[in-house]
């Protein structure tokens, strides 16, 4: 176990609207993704279970996070809201806190 005092956040996403018009956006949502990932800013994304939304693991502090989801095409069209939820990893996995680094 390793200590790496890093913040970080979880971002939760909440579909409001029907999956068709999430599906409909979803090529913008993951090169949206895929930008975040390029960034260094994003550590693991996927869906949540049942399908309703998604989670992000994001680097940084609440701020910054919340400007960013805020270009999220499921946030920026209104299809989906998103938590921000700022943690400070003072524990973690061996070896996984090279990559909060």
């Amino acid at each position: 176990m390793e200590r790496p005092d890093a913040p970080l956040c979880a971002i939760v996403l909440t579909y409001v609207v029907p999956l068709d018009q999430i599906d409909a956006r979803m090529k913008a949502h993951v090169a949206w993704l895929e930008q975040g990932y390029d960034a260094g800013l994003f550590l693991a994304s996927g869906r949540r279970t049942p399908r309703i939304g998604g989670v992000i693991l994001c680097r940084g502090a609440k701020a910054e996070a919340e400007a960013l989801v805020a270009t999220d095409p499921f946030v920026a069209s209104g299809a989906a809201t998103a938590e921000v939820i700022a943690f400070t990893a003072s524990m973690a996995a061996d070896g996984f806190s090279a990559l909060l680094a």
